[in-house]
């Protein structure tokens, strides 16, 4: 029987644009990697047939939105499967969409999305497929009703015994209560079940009023609801889910040692993320592997040796996926990128704690170590009800047009799975400076060392458990919990000045070492390693 893996985004592919950030996009790999090691899972979500929203950006960097709809019959099949809830004393229907997963050894995984585009539903109803993260607190309770509830009822729609529960964030929270519905004690729930906490940042945990909880669970909740979440005025969803869990997991060591101190007195298990290294290679970087690194795609772990890479096979290989992004740069911008420059990218949700905006604080100090040798590629999207996000990528514009005769600076709107691809694979250095330790794993920086790409960046995350300094890439200040936007940027440019730019301009041989250690490195955090650790507890789901 499969564990059901609960998420309320998964990134698939661009185009079924069902997933904001890291978190989908991390979703997404990880039914993928399912798939590859052939583990009997199945994936649920919802159907969103507006998505996050497209973006749009002014010449001043203004973000707006619009909302194009998208066809399921363009991307899913229909189950001919419907489920019923009650809801707001009415029903709210849903119909059930599939989509395939074939994986490299020859396993499967589907994915289920729940639709509430359906006939019988009222407008109110209906609209809670519209958006991902969008409406206030009422919609999202209904939306998270429909996910987790709904998610399980629709399992058992589709004849879908499951053996155990994995609930990727608080979102989900609510399967676990239909479980108890269904006849699983609490000490079955708590053996069949593996919470997956994410952030440190409070806005990515829902609280919800205790009073409209209840108005649409009605007798779901159990007695203990509150004693459980541990606040009798809101419910949080976190809490809620961490408490009926046997096993929670946090997303690298440090996000878990972060998390404990959220969460008093919960054991959490570090499982590192990775990324799914088919959906995450380069043309250029698959076609070097496959000549070099023979059975890479079925075992990733192949990449360890990849310092075995030929110096010429490599070299072209990185033109290949440089040019590429060159040539998408000029097609979405218009700024022409320097086939000499060092290209530095930088591209992710536009939270303020990322600092998108750090690199430019001293402009005539980044013009004096960068002029006419450094270019810049950002992407990201800011939640469009973020002012701060919005006003991080005016600031990043302000800053571009600054420098912009003696440093290319181009933005690449509407940030999806196929740019951040293009970006990557073809940067020479990605940079990441979070506000330390905020950043729960950082997985775009493991795409990019898996493409040669050495990355420059605080130590958070993933990345000091990888960074070996001017090596495989470069720390940015030493392990700083505290804000200090001034450290962090002298740090910088320091570093850039003292040790990439050098070595990017004087010592090819040596950036090329610096290339194949990134892929090394990259090895360790793949999907393929990532599913393996997550199956320590699936395994004891089994009869639990």
């Amino acid at each position: 029987m499969p564990v059901a893996y609960l998420s309320a985004e998964i990134g698939l592919h661009s185009d079924l644009h069902t997933y904001s950030g890291g978190l989908g996009v991390l979703a997404g790999d990880h039914v993928k990697s399912a798939a590859d090691a052939s583990i009997d899972l199945v994936g649920v979500s919802l159907l969103y047939r507006q998505g996050y929203g497209r973006q749009h950006l002014d010449a001043a960097g203004n973000q707006t939105e619009t909302y194009p709809e998208i066809d399921p019959n363009d991307h899913l099949q229909d189950t001919g499967v419907e489920i019923t809830l009650p809801l707001d004393g009415g029903a709210l229907h849903a119909r059930v969409w599939s989509t395939d997963l074939a994986g490299a050894s020859g396993g499967s995984v589907t994915v289920y999305f729940l639709d509430t585009r359906h006939d019988a539903n009222t407008p109110d109803h209906a609209r809670l497929g519209d958006r991902l993260y969008g409406g206030d607190h009422l919609m999202r309770i209904r939306q998270e009703y429909l996910l987790g509830v709904g998610g399980v009822r629709a399992l058992e729609a589709l004849g879908i015994t499951i053996d155990g529960l994995h609930l990727n964030e608080g979102h989900c929270t609510f399967a676990a209560l239909e479980m108890l519905r269904r006849g699983w004690s609490r000490e079955e729930l708590a053996a069949r079940t593996l919470f997956t906490t994410h952030t440190p940042v409070p806005a990515g945990h829902d609280r919800f009023p205790w009073t409209d909880v209840e108005a649409v669970l009605g007798d779901l909740l159990p007695p203990d609801a509150k004693a459980l979440s541990g606040d009798e005025v809101t419910c949080s969803m976190s809490h809620l889910g961490i408490a009926m869990a046997g096993a929670v997991n946090a997303v690298s060591k440090l996000n878990a040692e972060v998390a404990m101190t959220m969460f008093p007195h919960v054991k959490i298990h570090p499982i590192t993320n990775g990324v799914h290294h088919l959906t995450w290679t380069g043309k250029a970087t698959a076609a070097l592997f496959d000549a070099h690194l023979g059975g890479w795609k079925t075992n990733p772990s192949v990449l360890q040796s990849a310092t075995s890479i030929p110096t010429e096979a490599l070299r072209t290989s990185r033109e290949e996926s440089r040019a590429a992004l060159r040539d998408l740069v000029l097609a979405s911008t218009g700024v022409t990128l320097h086939a000499d420059r060092l290209t530095i990218g930088f591209a992710r949700r536009f939270a303020t704690y990322k600092r998108a905006n750090l690199v430019f604080a001293d402009l005539e100090r980044l013009r004096r170590i960068g002029g006419g040798k450094i270019q810049f590629v950002f992407s990201g999207k800011a939640h469009p009800k973020d002012k701060g996000g919005k006003d991080l990528i005016r600031s990043v514009f302000e800053g571009a047009e600054a420098v912009a005769d003696e440093i290319p600076v181009a933005f690449i709107e509407d940030y999806s799975m196929a740019t951040g691809l293009a970006m990557t694979s073809g940067v020479d250095v990605w940079l990441n400076n979070p506000i330390r330790p905020m950043e729960a794993s950082g997985t775009s920086g493991m795409k990019a060392a898996m493409n040669g790409v050495p990355n420059l960046s605080i130590l958070d995350g993933w990345w000091p458990e990888a960074c070996l300094h001017g090596v495989n890439g470069w720390a940015i200040g030493a392990q700083e919990d505290d804000r200090d936007d001034e450290r962090d940027v002298n740090a910088l440019y320091t570093v850039l000045e003292d040790e990439v730019l050098p070595m990017w301009t004087g010592n090819r041989e040596g950036w090329d070492d610096v290339m194949r250690h990134a892929m090394v490195a990259s090895a360790g955090f793949t999907g393929h390693r990532m599913i393996q650790d997550y199956m320590h507890f699936y395994g004891q789901f089994r009869g639990g």
